[in-house]
Formats: structure tokens, sequence, C-alpha cells
């Protein structure tokens, strides 16, 4: 019981989503998808140092 509930709600939102207009920016999801980095810090390779005492020792 109380499945009543949910579906009405997810029939909401669907009906929500088909419908409603967005105002999207189709530049930023270009850029999202295609990886530019931009606005992405770039990061230092150094950073990894800090970490390579953690690193399980080579096997021969």
């Amino acid at each position: 019981m109380g499945r009543g509930r949910a579906k009405a709600k997810q029939t909401k939102v669907a009906r929500d989503l088909k419908y409603r207009t967005h105002e999207t920016d189709f530049g930023a999801l270009a850029r999202e998808l295609h990886g530019d980095t931009d606005d992405v810090e770039e990061t230092d390779e150094d950073s990894y140092d800090q970490w390579s005492d953690y690193a399980d020792p080579p096997r021969d």
C-alpha cells in the first residue's frame, strides 16, 4: 500500500519535465560534454607525491 502517492508524484514530475519550457544553455552543455577545462583548475603533478608513501611496493 502507499504506492498510489508515489506514482502520482512521479507522474506529476514527468509531466512537469515534459511540458515546462526550459532556458537551456547549449554552449555550456557542449563545453561540459567535450571536456573543455577553461575554468577548471589544473592539477599539480607534485600533489600526487604526498600519497606516494601509501602506494604498494613494486612486486618483482
